[in-house]
């Protein structure tokens, strides 16, 4: 289905009811406008004995949901891991189209680019390291590289490699990605996979047969020196059935991070459907006390003793401070703020459930939020943090005790000199840019000639005005030439960082060496 073959379906549609044959109508979702016209005729359609319709979608959230209730659905998945995926790639191409021509290269490039697919599928169970998002990479790719290939073998040919990684690149892959980063990782692939180094030659092809033909970078894999789809498949056979990182081209202990996240999205889906999905849609005082209490006793627990609640501070004014100084005194007045407007809807939410207070509808969606393990949108309009409604509570009050500390020694003028944990902070991203303005100003130059640089190894020469930040922690790699095991986090995939100095610094050669202060290693 697509542009200009509504007319043509509907058409075709009655002849094969008429006939009792079968009609598939593919890729559905690209016409979701025309599918209420479907709908009307398939339910004034009389078919023959043995008519069938078949339709074939991606999801999609404007599909017909009567043409859905009223069709027996089946779902499609990938296969999951590398071994599956290419066995279903060598599954769908038969013997002819691997052996057509006896050509040898383009045997084996049609096994890089089946590897290369299979790759870029995976991957996708990484994400953010491996992908920073979700691609619809489909076999419609698979199809257009092949394609590709096999019509740059015709009748005998030189191959352009070029070619085939441009259009790769730029039309068939690369036209879903929208990363910079991500469009990066695939030019790697595709230089890895896509080179005349990877493939026989009749020059050397006697020597390789020794050695099992050319190897496939980074996962060691030789290719086999044959046109024969059984060698290919053998191949894929001997694969190990559990995925190795190395295959992608990422450190050994990413499987940790992504258990992590799979693990949480399963926590977080089990809260979700342990309680009634109308909980939170009218009031039941029995269900709401249960539910909430554990968020209210938290609440309570963590300003225990506390001055946050009941402390007054002035919004901050113009004036002749320092912009490193105004931007603490402003995150010191949002964080006082932000705690006594939870505390305010806690506590009325607390009073509702006693029976002290009327029902709002303010209160209504808060105990919807809670109820259904989700942190309301007033929480996180005033501060984007955890999903996890009780692990937001306690970031926040966490970094609004830490501020206080920052306010202290800002007080005795010692808040630089002292080792910095950006993450005690609501806007990291702010006081980096408040230190910018500073140093502006001091060297009377303007923000926009200002670089940020970095070192490890001692403070960054020729700079008066810099930063020593700590609680840095890398993960996926470690840091060259620092124990750490005296210093490590509970997780193998988390490495921690020794303070580094940062600084704002003219734009100018001088600097140059400060800015290859940290050295990464991939695991």
């Amino acid at each position: 289905m697509g542009q200009g073959q509504a007319d043509v379906a509907l058409a075709t549609l009655r002849e094969c009811s008429r006939n009792g044959e079968w009609l598939c109508l593919k890729n559905l979702h690209l016409v979701t406008a025309w599918l209420p016209l479907l709908e009307k005729e398939v339910n004034v359609l009389r078919p023959k004995s043995g008519y069938r319709l078949w339709l074939t979608a991606e999801v999609h959230p404007r599909f017909t949901p009567i043409l859905l209730q009223s069709s027996l659905k089946i779902t499609y998945e990938a296969p999951p891991g590398l071994k599956r995926n290419l066995l279903r790639t060598y599954e769908s191409w038969t013997p002819e189209q691997i052996s057509k021509g006896g050509v040898l290269p383009r045997a084996q490039s049609l096994f890089c680019l089946a590897w290369f697919h299979a790759v870029c599928q995976e991957r996708r169970n990484f994400i953010p390291q491996g992908w920073t998002k979700f691609y619809e990479f489909s076999l419609s790719d698979l199809r257009a590289g092949f394609e590709i290939i096999d019509r740059l073998f015709e009748g005998g040919k030189q191959f352009q490699w070029e070619f085939v990684r441009g259009l790769l690149e730029s039309a068939i892959y690369g036209g879903r990605i929208d990363n910079p980063s991500d469009l990066r990782i695939l030019h790697s692939y595709l230089e890895q996979f896509f080179s005349a180094r990877l493939l026989s030659s009749s020059a050397s092809a006697g020597q390789r047969k020794s050695r099992g033909g050319p190897q496939i970078f980074p996962s060691q894999i030789n290719l086999p020196n044959s046109c024969s789809i059984l060698d290919y498949r053998s191949i894929i056979e001997n694969l190990p059935e559990d995925d190795r990182p190395a295959f992608f081209g990422l450190p050994a202990n990413i499987e940790r991070s992504s258990q992590r996240i799979i693990s949480s999205q399963v926590i977080s889906q089990l809260r979700v459907l342990s309680r009634s999905v109308a909980t939170g849609l009218k009031f039941d005082r029995e269900l709401w006390s249960h539910g909430l209490s554990p968020i209210l006793n938290l609440w309570k627990t963590l300003n225990q003793d506390s001055v946050l609640i009941r402390q007054k501070v002035d919004p901050p004014t113009e004036g002749q401070k320092s912009p490193v100084l105004s931007f603490i005194a402003l995150e010191q007045f949002n964080a006082i703020r932000m705690v006594q407007s939870i505390h305010q809807s806690l506590s009325a939410l607390s009073k509702v459930i006693r029976g002290t207070q009327l029902l709002t509808p303010e209160v209504q969606k808060l105990a919807s939020a809670l109820l259904n393990q989700e942190c309301p949108l007033t929480w996180q309009n005033k501060w984007e943090g955890p999903e996890d409604p009780m692990q937001y509570l306690r970031a926040v009050v966490t970094r609004a005790y830490a501020i206080q500390g920052w306010v202290e020694r800002a007080g005795r003028d010692a808040l630089l000199s002292n080792i910095l944990d950006l993450s005690e902070l609501f806007h990291p991203d702010t006081f980096l840019n408040a230190l910018r303005q500073e140093t502006a100003r001091s060297m009377g130059c303007s923000m926009d000639s200002l670089v940020f640089v970095s070192s490890w190894r001692s403070p960054i020469s020729q700079v008066k005005l810099q930063v020593k930040v700590g609680g840095l922690q890398l993960e996926g790699c470690s840091f060259d030439g620092v124990h750490l095991c005296e210093n490590q986090h509970d997780s193998p995939s988390v490495s921690a960082v020794p303070p580094c100095h940062m600084a704002w610094v003219p734009q100018v050669e001088d600097f140059a060496n400060d800015l290859f202060g940290l050295r990464l290693r991939k695991i």
